[in-house]
């Protein structure tokens, strides 16, 4: 009994000290924090961009490739691609650090592209050639559009949901969908009141049926170059730059006039990701092909520099005060972080092999 007594105390010693560990560790996680798949492991990590430390790794499943988180940054989403045969997003619960239950996005095949727009998730369907949208309060897809086009792939939406762009990669295309008012033409022909319905003798002929406007969405599809997958949109909504990997060009899309206004022989085989820094000044390209990051000026088109990084690079995620870049290195199993007001690599943050989709979550 003596023996008891004198270990029980230890033992709740020990544990009250374990418990104040936990809580110290759950206040010190950071308000922001950045998100990375890695693709060989299978896992997301979520990492404290002040430390790039590693906070935990969650289990994701098969073939992960791009993620996002909620507006509100308690929850992520990653888009299971298998090169467009697969049909499922993974839920996180960033909060409490765990895998929540999947959505399976049939009929829409080979989920890729993924944003937070409007209070909803939308995503590309590779495999269907489609753009789809997710309402996360019921995990229903409510919404669903075809582009026509060969493998649509990544996509941005902006903040007021009313236009989404996305690359097509083998038809080497654009495509802008917006959601359009349509003026109607005029009643059509024989558009006459419902049967029965018989006028008073002598009065004039009824007025015929006049088709109200109705909203509907409306693609433009724009010509670039086979190959071309990642793309931005510059800060101020004007201009769109996509990257070909076949040819390594640079396609500068004026959103105005829905026109290639430039097209820039930037010599990026292989371009993966292409990037605006927060103030629109530069542009980063990345390429599996080789350890660079290509760097532009975007008023001039010319290019800046050139940061070695690696053998390859995928993803691309800046900081939004500017100051660093974050660069999924999928070859050399590490993300590269850029200080870009150097222009130099300033550290790596190991979340795992082939580290790729890249993404912020802010926790409001």
């Amino acid at each position: 009994m003596k023996n008891r007594k004198l270990v029980l105390p230890g033992i709740i010693l020990a544990t009250a000290l374990n418990l104040s560990a936990i809580a110290c560790s759950a206040q010190s996680t950071p308000k922001s924090t950045l998100l990375a798949l890695s693709k060989a492991d299978h896992t997301l990590a979520i990492v404290d961009p002040a430390t790039l430390k590693v906070l935990a790794k969650v289990p994701v499943g098969t073939d992960p490739h791009e993620v996002i988180a909620s507006s509100d940054g308690k929850t992520a989403y990653v888009t299971i691609y298998g090169g467009g045969s697969l049909h499922e997003i993974k839920v996180i619960d960033l909060v409490n650090q765990k895998a929540l239950p999947s959505i399976d996005t049939k009929p829409f095949f080979g989920p890729h592209g993924i944003t937070f727009a409007a209070g909803k998730v939308w995503f590309t369907a590779e495999g269907s050639k489609s753009v789809v949208r997710l309402d996360p309060a019921t995990n229903q897809l409510d919404w669903a559009m075809g582009t026509g086009q060969d493998r649509t792939h990544m996509i941005y939406v902006t903040p007021d949901a009313n236009k989404i762009y996305t690359t097509n990669v083998s038809s080497g295309t654009v495509s802008i969908l917006a959601d359009t008012l349509i003026q109607p033409g005029g009643p059509p022909a024989g558009a006459n009141p419902p049967a029965g319905a018989t006028p008073p003798a002598g009065s004039p002929p009824p007025p015929r049926f006049r088709p109200q406007p109705r909203k509907d969405w409306v693609q433009t599809i724009i010509p670039v170059s086979r190959g071309s997958e990642g793309f931005d949109v510059s800060p101020d909504g004007k201009q769109l730059w996509t990257a070909a990997s076949d040819e390594g060009t640079i396609a500068v899309i004026d959103l105005g006039t829905k026109k290639v206004i430039d097209k820039i022989d930037a010599k990026v085989l292989g371009a993966n990701r292409l990037e605006f820094t927060p103030d629109g000044k530069l542009v980063l390209i990345s390429s599996l092909r080789n350890g660079d990051i290509v760097v532009y000026d975007a008023a001039s088109h010319k290019e800046v520099k050139k940061v070695n990084i690696g053998h390859g690079a995928a993803g691309i995620l800046m900081d939004p005060d500017g100051s660093r870049a974050f660069i999924g290195c999928t070859a050399d199993n590490y993300v590269a972080v850029i200080d870009l007001k150097k222009l130099e690599v300033a550290g790596h943050i190991d979340v795992g092999g082939g580290p790729d989709g890249l993404a912020w979550a802010v926790r409001q």
